[in-house]
């Protein structure tokens, strides 16, 4: 492959132009060979480190976790536990996301069901989102907000 201008390695790795140059701005991908006129130019190589951040980027892997993953697969001699350990964390993570998605989706559903939809301008769920419930924060978490959500709005 020869020498890629930003585009040519934006459609070669399924990244785009501004995610490539954020990713260099992160410290992901290094920062590419320059032309005299101070367009970037990528190599194979370069492509080939986007297509990896891209596939553990559609995997929901952080950007931190992919600095590690990226250190990883470049050093040769590291154990493949590693390589587990930080695929089982990220598997933690996920699930702990989808019950807090649960929850959300379960706040949700009740609020639907309360809701009349019809020409009222009484709404539970407009009521839910303007409403302050204690113990809860804008750090809080899904799980720990939609709990107090289903108590707070039980509706008939």
């Amino acid at each position: 492959m020869q020498a890629l201008n930003i585009g040519d390695a934006a459609t070669a790795s399924g990244v785009s132009a501004k995610m490539i140059r954020h990713y260099e701005d992160l410290g992901l991908i290094p920062k590419p060979r320059r032309t005299p006129a101070g367009y970037r130019v990528y190599s194979e190589a370069d492509v080939h480190t986007l297509r990896f951040v891209r596939r553990a980027r559609d995997l929901g892997f952080s950007t931190a976790q992919i600095s590690g993953l990226l250190s990883l697969w470049r050093d040769r001699r590291r154990p493949s536990s590693k390589v587990k350990a930080l695929a089982e964390e990220h598997i933690r993570e996920l699930e702990q996301k989808l019950v807090e998605m649960q929850a959300m989706k379960a706040v949700l559903e009740h609020l639907v069901h309360c809701c009349h939809g019809d020409d009222r301008p009484e709404c539970p769920i407009l009521e839910s989102l303007s409403t302050e419930v204690p113990g809860t924060s804008v750090g809080a978490g899904p799980a720990k907000r939609s709990g107090s959500l289903r108590r707070a709005h039980t509706h008939g």
